[in-house]
């Protein structure tokens, strides 16, 4: 029977994401230099962006942050120890929580300023790496990014985030071909309905056997619940979601929520129909089209998607407490 991955719990996810990230790169030295420059090297600190005092609007030094953030770590001139458990002589633990602190840099400015910031970290990665080959640089983000924005258990993930960095590694002259594969169908999958685009549209059979479309839906938010029964972490959104703000938008018709199961076992589905609220969308694919092809990236359950009216998509596979922090704000400005 076809399983698809479900989401860990936030609290161990959160753990985990912090655990220091298994070396990356072991860079070919001199065993006898290496052996020495381990016992004399003092780790650097990490050389953080200095804002300049003439910036003052609180958007701009953000932008600012998240444009010059790796200037320091991606400076070919800085001092290389070959051993991965340093980047750019700083160690590879810090680098690792400055990349969870930069996020939230990112998340503070528009996605179209953040995708730029990505992708100049990308550049920038890439020339340390012709400049001195001997740097750990490239590989370190390559291993971060995908951790961080990819891994389907990161509560910090963003696809969006990730496609500019993984575009451009696809195309990295050092990839095998085999990897050189795997990271363009990374980024290919990716570009499926990306934030500002129309949402691909579906059909799906709902309890008494009619067949709907999703863009029959009508609300100012259509929420994509993709679920499976007995799943604990779908349990709890599905709790999160019957909270007072929510349901009030949901009995105004302000929000409906669409919520799909993409399996084949359907009695076990049938079966859970008592634990899905009554005026919801509940559906399952007849086609196994959203499991089967490419119209959307679903790699784990549960995965949330939020569109507005027009069906734009307005988040992607979001983390949930990202998305209920929006219907929260959302809610508050509604009057019901």
């Amino acid at each position: 029977m076809y399983r698809r991955h479900q989401r860990e719990s936030m609290t161990t996810t959160i753990k985990k994401i912090f655990i220091v990230a298994a070396a990356v790169a072991t860079v070919a030295c001199n065993s006898g230099n290496n052996n020495q420059g381990k016992a004399e090297f003092k780790a650097l600190p990490f050389p953080d962006v200095q804002v300049p005092s003439m910036l003052s609007d609180r958007y701009e030094v953000f932008e600012y942050m998240a444009q010059n953030y790796w200037n320091g770590i991606t400076d070919p001139s800085r001092n290389y120890i070959c051993d991965s458990l340093y980047v750019s002589g700083v160690e590879q633990s810090v680098v690792e929580q400055k990349f969870a602190d930069w996020i939230g840099v990112l998340n503070e400015i528009s996605i179209e300023d953040a995708v730029k910031s990505v992708a100049r970290l990308y550049d920038k990665a890439l020339a340390c790496e012709r400049k001195n080959p001997s740097s750990n640089v490239l590989e370190t983000f390559v291993t971060l990014t995908e951790k961080y924005f990819y891994d389907p258990n990161s509560p910090l993930r963003n696809e969006e985030y990730y496609l500019p960095f993984v575009s451009g590694y696809a195309s990295y002259e050092g990839l095998s071909d085999v990897e050189r594969s795997r990271y363009e169908r990374d980024a290919r999958l990716c570009a499926l309905n990306r934030i500002g685009t129309k949402a691909a549209d579906f059909r799906f059979c709902d309890r008494y056997g009619r067949i709907r479309n999703l863009y029959d839906i009508q609300a100012n938010f259509t929420l994509m619940f993709f679920s499976n029964p007995g799943c604990n972490a779908c349990m709890q959104i599905i709790n999160a979601l019957q909270h007072d703000s929510i349901c009030a938008m949901i009995e105004s018709g302000l929000l409906q929520v669409l919520n799909i199961y993409i399996d084949e076992d359907l009695q076990a589905w049938r079966e859970y129909m008592p634990i899905y609220p009554d005026n919801w969308y509940n559906g399952f694919d007849p086609d196994f089209v959203l499991r089967n092809s490419e119209m959307y990236n679903i790699r784990a359950i549960p995965s949330l998607y939020l569109l507005d009216k027009e069906k734009n998509v307005l988040m992607k596979d979001v983390p949930e407490n990202v998305l209920f922090t929006y219907l929260s704000a959302v809610s508050g400005t509604c009057v019901f």
